[in-house]
């Protein structure tokens, strides 16, 4: 018999972990070249660009796009089968998984105000090209918007670390609680790490 929700979730645990994962570690990657000033972030920047348009727009679509609206959809669905009680049980895992569902929400809409204000209203219809000096006088100008900005980040980063553990139990990788609790462990660190980067690199911005 073909389990149609087996395979759904686990397809959904695959294009969460490599096509999230490409596209923060890509963010935080570029991002962090704000440390080096406007000319080294524009530098990272018009890199990107060399890529020739059509072959730019089909990986945008097509591998990050619609895995992701994959993800998001089929994530929506779960979150509304889940039961998240983790006031009355405290567990650790409990509030991990928690946590899970609530950025799942939060990422939905960040995504959404972030991808078009930047990529559809910004650059695409006002012409604008995104470069260091956007994103200061951005930042700076609006601290609500960097603030934001960094809440979506630290979602991101702990829904695509937590997922890591989730997918290694979900595949079979991390079968016992001994072995689940070291990735536990390591993803969170690895969270930590990655939200300290963005908080020096968002930094960078107020003090250059």
């Amino acid at each position: 018999m073909f389990h149609t929700t087996f395979y759904l979730r686990r397809l959904h645990s695959l294009v969460g972990l490599l096509v999230l994962g490409m596209v923060l570690f890509e963010h935080i990657f570029t991002n962090s070249m704000a440390l080096g000033g406007a000319p080294v972030l524009n530098g990272a920047l018009a890199t990107m660009e060399l890529i020739p348009k059509p072959i730019f727009l089909a990986l945008e679509v097509g591998a990050i796009a619609v895995p992701l609206l994959f993800h998001a959809i089929y994530g929506i669905y779960i979150c509304r089968q889940a039961n998240n009680n983790p006031g009355r049980y405290g567990y650790v895992r409990n509030w991990q998984f928690a946590f899970q569902r609530w950025t799942a929400w939060l990422l939905v809409f960040f995504l959404a105000w972030h991808v078009f204000d930047l990529r559809i209203f910004t650059k695409a219809i006002s012409g604008t090209p995104i470069s260091y000096e956007l994103l200061h006088s951005m930042f700076t100008g609006n601290p609500i918007i960097a603030v934001l900005y960094i809440i979506g980040m630290f979602a991101a980063i702990f829904h695509f670390c937590n997922g890591i553990t989730t997918f290694c139990m979900t595949w079979g990788i991390a079968k016992g609680p001994r072995i689940q609790n070291v990735v536990s462990l390591c993803s969170m660190g690895l969270c930590a790490l990655l939200c300290l980067i963005t908080l020096v690199f968002m930094g960078s911005y107020f003090v250059m």
